[in-house]
């Protein structure tokens, strides 16, 4: 008997990059991009692979490979973060640079697009072995840096401190610069609110979608993947909405009750052990488990790609927020956009965090600070009003998707700036 033939998986499912240019090349097909205009926009300006030397605790040199990708600045200084991962190689760093270049655009912030990553495990590392990588990477980088050309943030598994040793590292260098980087402690130059900020997007984001679908959220059943920083605040300020989460989860796995998880307990238990696995009441799942459980809301908080062709049939939420960057893959947005079930795209749902560093940058060039309350209320004017102008646009062009619409809004005004900036 002959075995059947495999079908065979399409290269933009595995390459994070691919990926993200196959939603840019259908945004563009949405407003009719010139040929040459979207030469400019599919590459990146400037990609720097940098070797990372690392003195180790047990006296060994670890070299690393680090990143730094400047997609687009037509539309300001280039924002993005920096994340630690094995995962993090030039393709990946690519992906998020471009849809960083789209995000500023979509909330019309004055930035262009950036991302930067060193590929390490930092769960294997100590806090001295991480600061002299993130101090070494930032030496390498350092001049293309800079307020008013690149400035960092936070992103997967670094964090305000790591953000405190880049702005030292540079300061070094070029003198006292709080400026230079967003995502920073409090105590040096830190915006208020910018913790919860991305998390906080997200809710706003399901709160316009639930309006949008005429749908309630009080009693709504949600799952979230990841429990970072992003996942934790979502987690939190969703719950204040009248939800119900049954299910989260992170690195080491999910926890899972039908009837609803007790939050408190859930984060008391994170606190104490450093993982949500083992909480009280509730039963285990796995994370791809988790992704296939029948709820209203399912919100992808981790990494990329975890919706794909091999799993996207099985998806039974009815609307998928995505949290993480680029967690529905290409086909798979296809597959779920063709069984009725809602995408709302990274590039609308976690521009929280971009937004208020945004505000921080801002702050620190003032040498001025916001109070919280302040943050929140433009954080919401400028997510509502990005997501009217997405609706706005997706209502106009009736075939549209909510990702084809925020992308081709995106993409339409960095097109813009372009042509006024005399590229081609």
């Amino acid at each position: 008997m002959t075995e059947p033939t495999a079908r065979p998986v399409p290269l933009h499912e595995t390459n994070p990059f691919l990926a993200v240019t196959a939603f840019f090349e259908r945004a563009a097909d949405h407003i009719g991009l010139d040929e040459d205009i979207r030469e400019i926009l599919r590459t990146s300006y400037r990609e720097i692979s940098v070797q990372v030397p690392v003195r180790m605790d047990d006296g060994d040199v670890t070299v690393f490979m680090g990143y730094r990708v400047q997609h687009n600045g037509a539309r300001g200084p280039y924002k993005g973060g920096i994340r630690y991962h094995s995962s993090a190689d030039l393709d990946e760093v690519r992906a998020l640079a471009s849809l960083m270049t789209w995000k500023t655009a979509l909330v019309d912030l004055p930035f262009g697009g950036a991302k930067g990553g060193i590929q390490c495990e930092p769960h294997l590392m100590s806090e001295g072995e991480i600061q002299r990588m993130t101090r070494r990477f930032t030496q390498a980088i350092s001049y293309i840096l800079g307020v008013n050309r690149d400035i960092p943030a936070p992103d997967l598994n670094t964090n305000a401190q790591t953000m405190a040793w880049i702005m030292d590292a540079y300061g070094q260098r070029y003198g006292f610069t709080p400026a230079i980087v967003t995502g920073k402690p409090i105590e040096l130059g830190g915006s208020l609110g910018r913790d919860a900020a991305t998390g906080r997007g997200v809710v706003i984001i399901v709160e316009e979608t639930a309006r949008h679908l005429g749908r309630p959220l009080e009693g709504a059943t949600v799952a979230i993947q990841g429990f970072g920083n992003v996942g934790s605040w979502t987690a939190r300020l969703i719950t204040e909405l009248g939800c119900k989460i049954v299910a989260v989860s992170d690195v080491r796995g999910g926890i899972y009750n039908a009837a609803g998880l007790d939050m408190t307990a859930v984060f008391a238990h994170a606190a104490e052990t450093g993982s949500v696995v083992g909480c009280a009441g509730t039963e285990p799942v796995s994370n791809d488990d988790l992704l296939l459980l029948e709820v209203d809301w399912l919100i992808p908080a981790a990494l990329g790609g975890v919706i794909h062709a091999r799993n996207a049939e099985k998806i039974a939420a009815k609307v998928v927020v995505e949290a993480a960057n680029h967690p529905v893959t290409p086909e798979a947005d296809a597959i779920l956009n063709e069984r009725g079930i809602l995408v709302m795209p990274d590039i609308m749902a976690n521009s929280g965090g971009v937004t208020v560093s945004y505000f921080e940058w801002t702050q620190n060039i003032q040498m001025y600070r916001w109070e919280e309350e302040r943050v929140n209320t433009e954080l919401r004017k400028i997510m509502t009003k990005m997501f009217g102008d997405v609706e706005a646009f997706k209502d106009s062009h009736e075939k549209a998707t909510f990702r084809e619409a925020a992308f081709a809004l995106g993409v339409q005004r960095v097109a813009h700036a372009v042509r006024l900036r005399g590229y081609v």
